[in-house]
């Protein structure tokens, strides 16, 4: 449903053209992850919702795929005005 949307945050993220929030980089720490694990779970991924931000009024997706080392994980994250993966917060499953 959402595959062109996937498809342009897999191709920003591959492109090294993504930025973290601060609370996205906080979450990844805590759960001993890296860049590249978040980098993997886009990569594998697969969108499995689209939620409206409550303050921001924007669309973010959640998208659920595997860490490097097999792990299940979601990253939500969303498409900026710039055309940057913006990545909002990152957990295991």
């Amino acid at each position: 449903m959402f595959d062109r949307i996937l498809e342009q945050m897999q191709d920003k993220m591959r492109q090294r053209q993504y930025v973290m929030t601060l609370h996205a980089e906080e979450e990844m720490t805590d759960d001993g992850l890296s860049i590249y694990d978040i980098e993997a779970i886009v990569d594998s991924g697969m969108i499995l919702e689209r939620q409206k931000d409550q303050n921001t009024k924007t669309w973010k997706y959640r998208v659920h795929g595997r860490t490097l080392e097999g792990g299940a994980a979601e990253v939500i994250a969303r498409l900026s005005l710039t055309g940057n993966v913006v990545i909002i917060t990152v957990y295991l499953c």
